[in-house]
């Protein structure tokens, strides 16, 4: 209670005005809920691995099925008892926790006003160290609809040594829990699957539900639609690139390579690329899939660089996934074998020597062709897995250096007479933390509410799930909830099998990748950018769901080419092409421009007083450059628009021309 007293009075001030009008926001739940104390659910049997089954045993004994939540008919009158449930964030940040948070509030409030929410904090490291916060209402009013994860922090710890799980069950009994949800992705939700299995073999009365979340889009199944935080952090992306591409467009002398959070799947890459249809997006999987090599990924990124340069085009962006390496066949055996040999203790202080001693002949030509502050980066200190960090590996950089080369050999061989000039950039945290878009506020309320019901009918081991959401109301979303088994399959990790949530990578036979394939050729070599914008949270243009849940259905080659310049126009550029705009540039295109009122009716010039240069010098100096403009005595004096009654009679000028350059 001191801790959530003491951040609710050092908060009430720093919030911004359009923080305070968000935490006043109301998100929409399914019109299931709109009678929340009589639930029931329907179901449907499900398939869950063998190998899964006999590693949750105990849970496995239990009724496992998909169930959709669904109102009784009739009404009954029933005496409730207050809940009690514990909530933890896991793992990396994603916008739109605090509003699962608030939705399992208030799910428990509408259920028993008396019952209680508990928060552990700085992740799965406050249960088993049973540190913890009561969330009253005043705390969470504070959170609604906000970014971040500093309600009650997260963590990476799991819950996996034999004391973590005692104490997990000693400190959730001790608070009288019946329920406790793991806001967290793949991983995270893995380790519920044990601590609801662990709970159960062990009597605790606590059931364990499981949220969606991670911004990569990885966790992604055949009940979970699209994981929480992904939209909001795509549109963050998209709308900084959009920025550069307006950039590009506006200098046209710079190549941008922007690297992308996505380290198992190009989801972020593939949807940022939809919504600002910039020239180069590199897939991952398509990379693997075709077993490219660096040299062909270069090449191939060198022949686009070519093709626009003979259009007069020297400029472009492209999106990198900062996973791109691992997809690189060639370059994933490299990471392999490294991995293993920096696993083995050596004496050798001399780490590069000590490493290409020990490749094999296609990794050490490979490290050693390339540029030395990329083979440095993968000397680097490992992750706690003992892999390389690919996120510290600058793999737009690798891009740029080896293009330079390739496109100097090619100005030698005559074949490239373009300039290039290329900018590096990286997008991950950026977007981790912002307030969660429309979608993602609606849809994490949503999942929370879901989660707090889930508890409330008895459910264990299960995934909070919404389904439909390409619906635009959210009224129209379907609650449900699936075991979290039936996501698992069995791998091969340090000698044991163990369970795994697998991450769902980019469908290279599925609609959203098949569209991009259509446009990509054409994006490439023409100028189709789009600028989403900033999040819209009112209007037509806020209410839309990610290309990942409902991917793009209409095709039109002449909607993404610019059209061509006349001579009637009198420029060298190609105008935009007016089917080829995001949907807030053609809103903001129909909006009405409002003047200042006295510019709508009848004004004249009110001079005021006479301005001077504030020295000799200065005086002297605008007297040598500018002395029309001197010797003009109407232009020493601040010039005032006024009502006509008020201002000097200006005779206006005939057929008035205005000429603008931008300097």
């Amino acid at each position: 209670m001191f801790l959530s007293n003491y951040i609710i009075k050092c908060r009430q001030e720093h919030f911004s005005s359009f923080q305070k009008w968000r935490q006043d926001y109301k998100p929409q739940l399914p019109k299931t809920y709109v009678n929340s104390s009589n639930l029931t659910y329907i179901s449907q049997d499900v398939v869950i691995d063998e190998g899964i089954k006999t590693l949750f045993p105990t849970l496995n004994s239990d009724k496992n099925s998909y169930v959709e939540i669904v109102t009784k008919e009739s009404q009954d009158e029933i005496i409730r008892s207050p809940l009690r449930i514990g909530v933890v964030l896991s793992g990396g940040q994603a916008p739109g926790g605090h509003n699962v948070i608030s939705g399992v509030f208030d799910f428990i409030k509408a259920y028993q006003s008396n019952s209680q929410l508990f928060g552990f904090l700085g992740g799965p490291i406050g249960i088993y160290t049973n540190q913890y916060v009561e969330i009253t209402e005043d705390f969470m009013n504070q959170y609604r609809n906000q970014g971040g994860f500093d309600m009650i922090c997260s963590g990476r710890h799991k819950i996996e040594s034999e004391e973590q799980f005692q104490k997990s069950l000693l400190y959730c009994t001790s608070l009288k829990l019946d329920g406790l949800i793991v806001i967290g992705g793949d991983d995270s939700n893995t380790n519920a699957c044990l601590l609801a299995e662990y709970f159960r073999k062990n009597n605790c009365p606590v059931k364990v539900i499981g949220v969606p979340k991670t911004i990569d889009g990885d966790l992604k199944n055949d009940w979970i639609e699209v994981s929480f935080g992904f939209d909001t952090a795509t549109r963050v992306y998209s709308e900084l690139i959009g920025n550069i591409c307006l950039d590009t467009l506006s200098s046209k002398k710079y190549y941008h390579f922007i690297r992308l959070m996505g380290r198992s799947a190009s989801h972020i890459a593939l949807e940022c690329a939809l919504l600002t249809q910039v020239n180069i997006t590199l897939i991952g999987e398509e990379v693997e899939a075709k077993k490219s090599t660096l040299e062909s990924i270069v090449n191939n990124l060198a022949d686009i660089i070519c093709k626009r340069a003979e259009n007069g085009q020297n400029y472009g962006v492209a999106l990198v996934p900062e996973g791109l390496i691992e997809f690189i066949p060639e370059v994933k055996v490299l990471i392999k074998e490294i991995n293993e040999i920096l696993s083995k203790p050596t004496d050798n202080t001399n780490i590069k020597e000590y490493v290409l001693s020990n490749l094999s002949p296609d990794s050490k030509k490979l490290f050693q062709f390339l540029p030395k502050s990329i083979s440095e980066q993968l000397l680097l200190d490992r992750d706690p897995h003992g892999n390389v960090q690919v996120a510290k590996i600058d793999t737009e950089r690798l891009l740029i250096l080896l293009l330079q080369e390739e496109l100097e050999k090619r100005k030698k061989e005559g074949k490239y007479k373009g300039k290039f000039s290329p900018q590096s950039h990286y997008f991950g945290y950026e977007g981790r933390c912002a307030l969660p878009s429309y979608f993602d506020s609606e849809y994490c309320y949503g999942l929370g509410y879901n989660a707090g019901a889930l508890v409330s009918l008895g459910f264990n081991g299960y995934m909070s799930v919404l389904r439909g959401l390409h619906k635009e109301n959210p009224s129209d979303w379907i609650p449900a909830g699936c075991p979290l088994m039936t996501m698992m399959n069995v791998e091969r990790r340090k000698g044991k099998d163990v369970p795994v949530i697998k991450k769902a990578l980019v469908e290279l036979n599925g609609p959203l990748f098949q569209y991009f394939e259509k446009v990509r050729d054409i994006w490439a070599l023409n100028d189709a950018y789009l600028t989403p914008g900033p999040i819209q949270y009112e209007g037509p243009v806020s209410k839309s769901c990610p290309f990942l849940v409902y991917p793009p259905r209409e095709f039109n080659l002449e909607n993404y080419v610019n059209q061509k310049s006349n001579d009637a126009l009198h420029t060298p550029y190609a105008p935009k092409n007016a089917k080829n705009l995001s949907k807030l540039t053609k809103f903001l295109l129909e909006e009405e421009i409002k003047l200042p009122k006295i510019l709508t009716g009848n004004y004249k010039v009110k001079l005021g007083n006479q301005l001077s240069p504030s020295t000799e010098e200065t005086r002297q100096a605008c007297k040598k450059n500018y002395s029309n403009l001197y010797n003009n005595h109407n232009s020493k004096f601040l010039a005032e628009i006024v009502d006509e009654a008020e201002g000097e009679t200006v005779k206006p000028k005939e057929n008035l021309k205005i000429n603008s350059a931008i300097c």
